[in-house]
This record gives structure tokens, sequence and C-alpha cells, in this order.
């Protein structure tokens, strides 16, 4: 959705609300973006580089890139800074900036150490500042991913900063209560984003293929689902949320290791 085509920002949940997010130029971060900028709220993209296009051009003026290595202080420090004299407050905080370096047990502790700090260590870094100039209403969104919950042949780093991710989201959700801050997580399993055409060679269709048979609804996410679920998460339709994670995975998480497949289908196929 264009800024032009977008209804009345009266009528908007997320009217005059100013967000961050990180990893935000591209993928899901920008799926997320554009969401929130669909409901009304100015947004800053929090990334190391604005990627291919002038996307902040493409989100109008509700939309400010800040130059972010979310593993540098000092960058944090300044993008919200940056936020608070362009748009005057932080009000949500999304989480999103990560990598994916996993070589499972065979990782180096150089890619273990930097995992963890992009994925983990800099979103409770990022939430710390935050939190010390928002307001009571405001929120904190981690995306967090299904990898974060089960196991997985050959991977190790990768999953646990996402697990690890997921746990803080409770303290945070805890300690920053009395303020009035909410924090939440929101997981994809399987969603269309840059490595999963890296993975299905740019087919939206082949991706569908073979994650259609690991999610009962029987394809891959969209970022813009994911998007409109993070906007919700930060609207005041949500109010009473805080603390747990918000799966958007499109059935993933209710199949066990069978696949929701009787022993019965089971056996006769094999």
């Amino acid at each position: 959705m264009s800024p032009d085509t977008l209804p009345t920002t009266s009528a908007l949940p997320l009217n005059a609300k100013v967000a961050i997010v990180t990893g935000g130029t591209r993928g899901v971060g920008l799926d997320i973006a554009k969401a929130l900028i669909g409901q009304g709220a100015r947004v800053v993209l929090a990334d190391i580089q604005l990627g291919e296009g002038e996307v902040t051009q493409v989100l109008g003026e509700s939309c400010l890139f800040v130059a972010t290595d979310v593993q540098v202080d000092e960058q944090i420090d300044a993008c919200i800074a940056m936020a608070v004299e362009n748009f005057g407050a932080v009000d949500v905080l999304v989480n999103c900036a990560g990598i994916y370096l996993d070589q499972g047990l065979d990782s180096s502790r150089e890619d273990w150490h930097r995992t963890l700090g992009v994925n983990l260590v800099s979103a409770a870094i990022f939430t710390q500042r935050a939190a010390a100039v928002m307001r009571s209403g405001s929120v904190i969104v981690n995306i967090g991913s299904t990898g974060g919950k089960f196991g997985a042949k050959g991977r190790a780093v990768y999953p646990a900063s996402k697990a690890g991710l997921l746990q803080i989201t409770k303290n945070i959700a805890v300690t920053l209560a009395p303020k009035g801050i909410r924090c939440l997580s929101v997981s994809p399993a399987w969603t269309w984003s840059p490595s999963m055409s890296g993975l299905s060679a740019g087919s939206i269709e082949r991706a569908d293929e073979v994650g259609g048979k690991l999610h009962p609804l029987g394809r891959v996410g969209r970022g813009e689902e994911v998007g409109a679920v993070v906007a919700f998460a930060c609207s005041g339709a949500a109010s009473w949320i805080t603390g747990v994670d918000i799966p958007v995975d499109g059935g993933f998480s209710c199949l066990g290791p069978d696949q929701g497949r009787s022993p019965r289908e089971w056996f006769a196929n094999s």
C-alpha cells in the first residue's frame, strides 16, 4: 500500500505513533515497516544499509532511514535520538535484525558470538536504550521464529538465538510492565523472504510447494501477514497482551514429528 492510497489517518490504530524497526530495509523487516506505516505510524528504518532501491521514497515522508549497526551502542543511541528529533518520540520498537550464520555443532566461536550478538544481545541493548525514552503505552515486539521452539538437525546457533529472544521477551515484559510498556514476540515459520527466495531459485510457487508439506495451511507465509500481526500487537486492540509469543506460522507449531498424520497413514505409505 503506497502512502497516497492510505485511508484517512484519523481512523488508523497507530496514528501518530513512532516506531523503530531494526533490519527494516529488506525482507520481513521491510514488510513490517510497511504494515506499521499503513496503520498510520511514522517509522525509522534502522539497518546497516538502505538496500536496493530508495525504499524511503516508496514509503514517503512517514519513513526515515538511519544507518545503524545494532552491535554498536553509539549507533543505537544515535538512531533513537534521530527518531525523537525527527518524529518527537519512540512508541514502538520492533527488533527484527538478524543473521543466519549456523553450521550446527561445527560452528566456530566467532559465529556463535556474532549470531548471538546480532540476534539476541543487540535486541536486549536496543530495548534497554529505547525503554529509557518510551512512555506508558509503548510496545516492544521481538521477532522470534519457530526455529527457537523445536529441534533441527544440523542447526544450533540460529535456533539458540531465537530461543533466547523468546525467553527475554518474558523477562522484559515483567520488568517494564510497571512503566506501562508491553513486550511480546511474533514468531513466523517459513516465510517468503530473500533467504527463502535463494533456497527456491526465486520461485514462490516452489517455496509453497515444499513448504506446504510442513504447514497445515499448505504454503509458506508472506511478509505482509507477519507485518499485519505486528501492527495489531502494537495497537490498542492488543493492550492487554504482554509477555507472550504470537505464532504466525500457518499451523506449523501445532504439528508433532508425525506431521499430523496418523500411524495408519505412515504405515500405509511406508
